[in-house]
């Protein structure tokens, strides 16, 4: 787990490797990880979230980032979800919405989270 500064905003970027992330105690267990380091933002590697986050009528991707949204931290999913997108347009449109309002966004790759973090919200 590394803090960088990205567009002035503190983005905690947490590693590729480490237990899968799904549930509102993981939102909860990430939140507490940035206490005392005056973080702005989580981006978190594709790989960490469990496959289940991306199936919507489970909720888990709502109550994961309503739990962030509570404690007004900013979160990035950050990585290729295509695959899981191709197959759900729920899913599709929940990242375009997710996307265009900007608090909240999924980036595919490094370039275009510092991208989103660069434009207006």
């Amino acid at each position: 787990m590394a803090t960088e500064k990205i567009n002035g905003l503190n983005v905690m970027l947490l590693d590729e490797t480490g237990p899968l992330l799904a549930s509102e105690q993981d939102a909860l267990d990430v939140i507490g990880a940035t206490y005392g380091l005056e973080v702005d933002a989580v981006a978190i590697p594709v790989a960490r979230l469990d496959p289940d986050f991306f199936v919507l009528s489970n909720k888990l991707a709502g109550h994961f980032i309503q739990k962030l949204q509570n404690y007004s931290m900013r979160l990035v999913i950050l990585g290729d979800i295509s695959a899981p997108m191709a197959s759900s347009k729920a899913l599709t449109d929940f990242v375009g919405e997710t996307n265009r309002i900007g608090h909240h966004f999924f980036a595919a790759d490094r370039a275009a989270m510092e991208a989103g973090f660069g434009r207006a919200r």
